[in-house]
């Protein structure tokens, strides 16, 4: 659970991000900026702000802004309703991030996993994004990411995104966390 007034915060950091990136938002796409928190109440550490600009049967396009040190946990896309599951590419665009998928470990990740997530960060083959830069994840690839230390703007171009349906490393991830009054 998060309550509305942490969430307008949050989203106006991330409006802020955006600006300073040179991504220009509607009104309101700033208004509607998403703020997926996972339900575990520590969105600064374990979080993900994203407008969604278009997302149909065929493909999906969003942004997406993380603050510094912010890590999007560890997940997957499986296949859905006879599809591959969701193949999506990250640019880079302002900062940098941190990807990690499966595939050979690095002995000593930049990454710093959130200490209360610890146990539910299993991959490690780190690729580090620069502005400019981008990385394709296969579908059904198990994959989380981190912000540097000044935060970081990526695009993202996939397939259809089916979020609802994604699997996370850890069970007491709400994907659609609820929105309380303050």
């Amino acid at each position: 659970m998060i309550k509305r007034s942490e969430v307008r915060k949050l989203q106006q950091r991330a409006a802020d991000m955006y600006s300073r990136a040179g991504i220009v938002l509607t009104p309101a796409e700033s208004e509607n900026i998403e703020i997926a928190e996972f339900g575990l109440g520590h969105a600064h550490s374990e979080g993900l702000e994203l407008v969604t600009y278009i997302n149909t049967n065929i493909y999906c396009a969003k942004e997406l802004a993380l603050f510094p040190g912010q890590t999007c946990p560890e997940h997957r896309h499986p296949p859905v309703g006879g599809s591959a599951g969701k193949m999506e590419t990250f640019r880079c665009r302002w900062g940098n991030v941190r990807l990690y998928v499966e595939g050979d470990p690095v002995s000593k990740p930049k990454a710093k996993v959130p200490e209360e997530s610890r146990p539910y960060y299993t991959v490690f083959h780190e690729i580090e994004l620069q502005p400019g830069m981008q990385y394709t994840i296969p579908s059904n690839t198990k994959h989380w990411f981190q912000a540097g230390p000044e935060g970081a703007v990526v695009s993202e171009f996939s397939s259809s995104s089916t979020d609802e349906n994604d699997i996370f490393t850890n069970p007491n991830i709400e994907r659609m966390p609820e929105i309380t009054e303050d």
